[in-house]
């Protein structure tokens, strides 16, 4: 019996979707991605879930990138033109998921898998982890969104740094460029990741879509814009039954309990 290739496991307001294909290190393939893509949209209309945490099976790799073997095996424009449309496709869902999405880096995460975790909200990382774009090394370069996405959130030159030599860095040097959260002791990993998954799935899950909504559109707009468009959301805020019990709790001195309206 064939095992499948997307786990998942729900912990409260948290969805957990962990990629098994541990023989391959994760690897990305067409089925698997499929299978994330179908994982995730189920997850993402699932109104009792709040957090979707990605991560990979065993403790050797979080995603060691695309499979070597299923693209070495392509052949004609088409096929790679298929497989690109289907990781953008894929990443780009997450990235923009109202949801807010937590990568636990539990292994090596290269190529295909910098590039996912580039599209996560939050990034918790074992220390034992190395990070990395080493596609040039195969006479490729990042195509997963990967060169747009890591140039908007660190160093120009250090982003250049690390796709032109397809050097691999530890989880403290991730965390310093600002790729990563934090890195942790890998047994405490998926602990720390749901606790945090946890104290976020707490909040308003109202809130949180529209203060994501807030954050993605308005980094894409020049700074007057931007200010006009928190205005606008923080008045749609204001309005909800959430923000009015948050401030009764508060006067009132307990935990405030929302219901997403």
């Amino acid at each position: 019996m064939q095992e499948e290739m997307i786990l998942v496991e729900r912990h409260g307001t948290t969805a957990v979707l962990t990629i098994n294909r541990p023989k391959t290190l994760n690897a990305l393939n067409t089925p698997c991605l499929l299978a994330l893509e179908q994982a995730f949209a189920a997850a993402e209309t699932d109104d009792g879930v709040h957090v979707i945490v990605i991560t990979g099976a065993g403790d050797k790799a979080f995603v060691a990138g695309g499979d070597i073997a299923d693209l070495n095996a392509r052949q004609g424009l088409p096929h790679y033109v298929e497989l690109a449309e289907l990781l953008h496709r894929v990443f780009r869902r997450i990235e923009r998921s109202d949801k807010v999405t937590i990568a636990a880096v539990n292994g090596w995460a290269l190529g295909g898998g910098t590039e996912l975790l580039l599209a996560t909200d939050l990034r918790l990382v074992a220390e034992t982890a190395r990070l990395g774009l080493p596609e040039i090394n195969l006479g490729l370069f990042p195509g997963a969104g990967g060169t747009q996405r890591i140039i908007r959130q660190i160093p120009l030159c250090r982003a250049k740094e690390l796709m032109f030599t397809g050097d691999q860095i530890d989880a403290a040097t991730a965390v310093a460029l600002g790729l990563c959260n934090r890195a942790l002791p890998a047994a405490d990993l998926r602990q720390e990741t749901l606790a945090l998954a946890e104290r976020i799935g707490r909040k308003s899950p109202l809130i949180l879509k529209l203060l994501k909504r807030t954050l993605r559109d308005g980094a894409q707009m020049p700074p007057d814009a931007a200010l006009a468009h928190e205005q606008a959301m923080a008045s749609l805020v204001y309005d909800s039954r959430d923000a009015h019990e948050g401030c009764q709790a508060f006067l009132d001195k307990r935990a405030a309990v929302f219901n997403g309206t």
